[in-house]
């Protein structure tokens, strides 16, 4: 028996893979993990795709209730449905760990992953740094790590990837403590956001030569590998005023010496009016 961990792409239900396609039409049991990304469609499509019934897998499940999901895969093969590619985010990985201590084969099958689109914009791929993940700031906990590793990135001459938070199925603390079980509106962090975040963060920990400024050439991303993504460049003051319309969003915090080649791929994509037009 096998727990197939499969990449879903970035776009609809039809950018599975035929390998992972065949894997899912031999489980038992199909879940779609819903917390670390979405797909643009609902989970109806996936059904009617597959044949199978798929069950939301959301971060409590995963993290703490696995065990069930794991339990299935001793019985018969069980599907995890990821989107973009399985091996970009930590909690996958965990998974598998697991699964493997309790002698259940594993078999991974990639896809499309925003680590990898993200080169649509321009940028070579291999002038890239550490990845960063920007969370929702709240009145008690604004964590500026990002803008270490920013700093880190473009002192290297290195591109910075940053993904958004985004928010599911997360529990209501008010309602929770009135003894009700209750979910907020799910939320996924904007470009614009994400900006002006990386400007308080900058603002709070000073100026350091070689980090972004306001002036900084920036990337802002939304709906990667779909049928109308939206890429624009341009400095961080000038894309806080842009609209990149629905979720999800990504951005690229740009290093100061891009080349000539990065330059011409990316002139199509430069918002009007731009200081870098």
């Amino acid at each position: 028996m096998v727990l197939y961990i499969i990449g879903l792409g970035m776009g609809t239900e039809d950018d599975i893979t035929l390998r992972g396609l065949n894997a899912v039409k031999s489980c038992t049991r199909v879940y779609l993990e819903a917390y670390t990304s979405i797909l643009c469609v609902g989970k109806e499509k996936l059904e009617a795709l597959y044949g199978k019934e798929v069950t939301l897998a959301s971060r409590e499940m995963v993290e703490s209730e696995s065990d069930t999901i794991l339990d299935g895969a001793k019985e018969g093969n069980v599907a995890m449905l990821v989107v973009g590619d399985p091996v970009c985010a930590t909690t996958h990985t965990d998974m598998m760990i697991r699964a493997r201590e309790l002698d259940i084969p594993v078999e991974v099958i990639h896809n499309a992953s925003v680590m990898g689109a993200a080169g649509s914009c321009g940028l070579h791929l291999y002038n890239f740094g550490a990845t960063v993940s920007i969370p929702y700031f709240t009145e008690g906990w604004r964590p500026y790590s990002f803008w270490e590793k920013t700093a880190y990135n473009r002192k290297g001459g290195m591109h910075t990837l940053a993904l958004l938070d985004i928010k599911t199925k997360e529990p209501d603390f008010e309602a929770l403590a009135k003894g009700k079980k209750v979910y907020l509106p799910p939320r996924f962090m904007s470009v614009n956001v994400a900006l002006e975040q990386m400007l308080e963060a900058a603002e709070s920990k000073g100026e350091e030569e070689g980090n972004y400024s306001k002036d900084t050439m920036c990337v802002g991303m939304a709906r990667l590998g779909q049928k109308d993504q939206c890429i624009k460049v341009g400095s961080i003051e000038e894309l806080l005023k842009e609209d990149f319309g629905e979720p999800l969003h990504c951005l690229v915090i740009c290093a100061d010496d891009v080349h000539e080649l990065e330059l011409e791929a990316m002139k199509h994509y430069i918002v009007a009016g731009s200081r870098y037009a």
